[in-house]
């Protein structure tokens, strides 16, 4: 696909560190990359399609969040609100850098059963643990601070309002492949179609281009977001990711909150946040939720008639009266052992690397593991944040990585 600014076809025949797909993930382990002072390798970054029209960074809706039950989780997130809110800083001071905070009105858990109220309990001693400053709220608590919530049926809210909520997310992507880019990273508007190993097996040689370019390479990245699993099966390796399609609307409401409303995490399965000054936006998976093709965009109405409108109205009675502004799909890069990321390098092939499924949370998480991988591409090991439980190995063993705050 031909974009101005992009070219189709790349400029050497060889390179340092070829990264397969250019959206946020990507981009900012390119970038992280260019930052290191120890990285003086070339870099190739192939996008199949420079629009960004449907990627999941672009799709997103743009949230950030402390309240995980893995401790690693919560510090990717904790880097990930200081990188945004020191974007300029870690731009080297660009004056072109815009500066960016975090809408902090939190997540709000609402848990209608003992069994969740439990899991939200064990869940804040591990967030305390890790600095987060999440709140336990009862029904008369929720109720005293947000009044607009119908409560009869809850037991336990649970609530954090430090460095969790909305982030500009797609001005921070700008910057990462703006900045990667300034920095001598190279993008093409271009499809990997075959990785070629080595005779001996055990490391990529090179990869293919729909145009049929054939490009050597030292490191192969896989950041192919929901295509992550078509990209492994290129190197002949197995990967649990598949796109799992997300439904999303933002609404205006005829009598609108009297406060910002945190992303609140219904237990129907509907979660909806303040969007804007007088606008909101939810979302919800589908019933039943299975794969979908790789191009598949296309919107279920009836999930808005017979299940979200239902559930906001009846969580919020102010959302009775609302209108639809916009509506769209996104994807999921969903792994479907542990909903956790999938990092580093292949045991056996040690030169691809792993960048994927990261099952809705990639957004957030994108700062620490871009910068992590490009530790990993030039020392072959993690130098800040240990990120080795993410590794492959656990999904040769099928032992999963357990998250028990997914949404």
């Amino acid at each position: 696909m031909t974009v101005k600014g992009w070219s189709s076809t790349p400029s050497r025949t060889s390179y340092d560190v070829v990264i397969i797909g250019g959206a946020i993930m990507g981009s900012s382990t390119a970038w992280f990359l260019t930052e290191n002072p120890d990285f003086d390798g070339t870099i190739l970054v192939v996008e199949r399609d420079p629009t960004y029209e449907t990627c999941s960074s672009v799709l997103s809706a743009s949230s950030i969040r402390q309240q995980f039950s893995n401790t690693l989780n919560i510090r990717i997130s904790q880097f990930a609100a200081d990188f945004v809110k020191n974007l300029r800083s870690y731009m080297g001071g660009d004056d072109r850098v815009p500066d960016l905070t975090i809408q902090n009105y939190g997540y709000m858990y609402l848990a209608d059963n003992e069994a969740f109220a439990d899991s939200l309990r064990a869940n804040q001693k591990v967030q305390l643990a890790a600095g987060a400053e999440t709140r336990l709220m009862t029904p008369e608590e929720i109720a005293a601070e947000y009044p607009f919530y119908a409560l009869d049926d809850i037991l336990l809210g649970s609530i954090n309002t430090r460095d969790e909520g909305y982030w500009d997310g797609g001005t921070v992507f700008d910057w990462l492949r703006r900045s990667a880019r300034e920095r001598g990273a190279e993008y093409i508007g271009n499809e990997v179609v075959a990785i070629t190993r080595n005779p001996a097996g055990n490391r990529v040689e090179s990869v293919t281009l729909k145009s049929g370019e054939v490009i050597a390479c030292g490191q192969v990245v896989n950041a192919s977001g929901p295509r992550a699993a078509r990209t492994a099966a290129m190197a002949g390796l197995a990967l649990p990711v598949e796109p799992r399609k997300r439904y999303v609307w933002v609404f205006t409401a005829e009598t609108p909150l009297p406060r910002d409303l945190p992303l609140t995490i219904d237990p129907s399965g509907v979660y909806v946040r303040q969007d804007g000054p007088q606008s909101y936006l939810c979302g919800c998976q589908g019933d039943p939720d299975p794969a979908v093709d790789y191009d598949d965009f296309h919107m279920d109405h009836s999930l808005w008639e017979g299940h979200v409108w239902p559930a906001l109205a009846t969580r919020i009675p102010q959302f009775e009266a609302i209108r639809v502004v916009t509506e769209w799909a996104g994807h999921y890069a969903y792994n479907t052992l542990d909903q956790n990321a999938v990092l580093g390098p292949h045991p056996e092939l040690s030169n691809f690397l792993f960048l994927n499924g990261f099952s809705g949370h990639g957004l957030q998480q994108s700062p620490a593991m871009g910068r992590g991988t490009a530790e990993w591409l030039t020392y072959g090991e993690y130098r800040t944040l240990d990120l080795s439980p993410f590794g492959y190995e656990r999904v040769m063993r099928g032992a999963p990585m357990v998250e028990q705050a997914v949404i």
